[in-house]
């Protein structure tokens, strides 16, 4: 970590906290678009989370699939982001004496009983909660790339040893798919420190916007920073790019949940380096149009 402070125009915008930064890193790539990343699959376009998401995505030509894991009762993995099972499936016809449905209290064959899709759509009847082993079989059949979300580790502990050996028990710890086709997040601090604890070739990002003075801690075990997009400034994602990550290049900034051609022009102002969305067609072609 360098110990010198930011540049003028940074301690300027983010005043006497700024002062405690190292020094900016030359970012050669600053003029090339923000990565676009299909929040939950293609989740505007079919129902989130599940394989046809990851299908949309494909179809659309998008290389990243964002995806939030859990666990049920009897220890699988499953693709699904609440905590809770009645939002996005029809648990509570299947199953109305199990309140309040929460994935954790089904075993998975009870969970592969259930619709996930037609609460989006009649076309979507009959779509399941896929396991994360179906997930990443379907994101690799396509070449993609998966942003993968330890959702609500609190509840599932030990939960980011078991995801790391489903990765690598698919393939996806391999040199390959580890330089460039595999990010794990949490919004909790300690299972990323503890992903990059037990696998510290893996990149990582924490979901959030640590204060300025935090940024040091955050950069030993997060390669990136990804916060709301209501949340962030030019001076901001600067802070963050400032400090150098756990696998020695400037920290990065993936942004969410961007939906709109305007908010997509205005953060790819703040130079950051990918947007998540529900609509990636949208902003793909708001990044395509320019201002």
């Amino acid at each position: 970590m360098h110990a010198r402070a930011v540049a003028a125009t940074t301690t300027a915008l983010l005043g006497t906290a700024a002062l405690l930064l190292p020094a900016p890193h030359a970012r050669a790539g600053v003029t090339t678009r923000p990565t676009v990343i299909a929040h939950r699959g293609a989740s505007a376009l079919a129902p989130e989370n599940t394989l046809a998401a990851v299908d949309k995505a494909a179809e659309l030509g998008v290389a990243w699939v964002e995806n939030d894991v859990q666990r049920t009762r009897d220890g699988e993995l499953v693709v699904i982001h609440d905590d809770s099972l009645r939002r996005t499936t029809n648990v509570e016809e299947v199953f109305p004496d199990r309140a309040p449905w929460k994935v954790k209290d089904f075993t998975t064959a009870e969970i592969a009983r259930l619709d996930a899709g037609s609460w989006f759509g009649p076309a979507y009847a009959g779509v399941r909660v896929p396991t994360l082993e179906q997930y990443v079989e379907r994101v690799e059949r396509h070449h993609q790339k998966l942003l993968l979300e330890v959702k609500n580790p609190e509840l599932y502990p030990g939960i980011e040893r078991q995801t790391l050996k489903l990765l690598g028990n698919e393939g996806w710890l391999d040199p390959w798919h580890l330089a460039d086709r595999l990010i794990v997040q949490s919004f909790s601090a300690d299972s990323v420190r503890t992903v990059h604890e037990l696998k510290p070739g893996v990149k990582t990002g924490f979901l959030g916007t640590p204060s300025v003075t935090d940024l040091p801690e955050y950069a030993e075990f997060a390669d990136q920073v990804n916060p709301s997009y209501s949340s962030i400034s030019k001076g901001y994602v600067s802070a963050v790019h400032a400090f150098t990550g756990p696998h020695g290049r400037p920290v990065e900034v993936f942004t969410w949940t961007v939906n709109d051609a305007d908010t997509t022009r205005a953060v790819a102002g703040y130079d950051v380096d990918g947007i998540i969305t529900n609509k990636p067609d949208v902003v793909r072609e708001a990044l395509m149009s320019g201002a």
